[in-house]
C-alpha cells in the first residue's frame, strides 16, 4: 500500500513537473483563455488541478491544416483539390517531420547541411581534393 501510494505521488509529480514546463516552453501568443504566466501561476499554485486544465485548454501543439499548401480546409472549392477529402491521414502526415518536409517551399533557404546543395559540393571537393593529394585515387 505504501509502495504504491509513493508510485502515485510520484507518477502526479512527473504530471505536474510535465505541464509546467510544456506552459513555460509554449509561446505566449499560443496560450489559449490566460496568459503566459497566468497559466504558469495556476499550474504552480493549484498543482493537479492547475495541470489538468493546462491539458484541457492548451492548444495542438502543430496546426498541420494550415500549413498546407494550396488546401483551406474551410473551402473545399479549390480546383484540383475540389475532390480530395483532408483526412486523418493527411493531418497525421502533415503533423509528421517527413510529411511537413513534402509541403514546405522549394526556395526556402537550406535547413540544414544536408540541404544546401552548395555546401555538399564543397564537401565532395574537399574530400576528392584530400584523397588525390594523399596519393589515393
Amino acid at each position: 500500500m505504501l509502495l504504491s501510494g509513493a508510485l502515485f505521488a510520484l507518477f502526479m509529480t512527473g504530471f505536474w513537473l510535465y505541464c509546467l514546463t510544456d506552459a513555460i516552453l509554449t509561446p505566449a501568443p499560443e496560450c489559449r483563455g490566460l496568459s503566459k504566466p497566468a497559466w504558469i501561476a495556476v499550474i504552480a499554485v493549484t498543482f493537479i488541478a492547475g495541470a489538468l486544465a493546462w491539458l484541457i485548454v492548451r492548444r495542438p501543439v502543430h496546426d498541420s491544416v494550415r500549413s498546407m499548401p494550396g488546401w483551406d480546409h474551410q473551402r473545399p472549392d479549390q480546383g484540383d483539390l475540389a475532390d480530395e477529402r483532408w483526412t486523418t491521414a493527411d493531418d497525421a502526415a502533415a503533423r509528421h517531420p517527413a510529411g511537413r518536409a513534402m509541403v514546405t517551399d522549394p526556395q526556402a533557404e537550406p535547413k540544414g547541411p544536408d540541404d544546401d546543395q552548395a555546401f555538399l559540393r564543397a564537401l565532395d571537393r574537399a574530400i576528392h581534393g584530400n584523397h588525390q593529394a594523399g596519393g589515393e585515387a
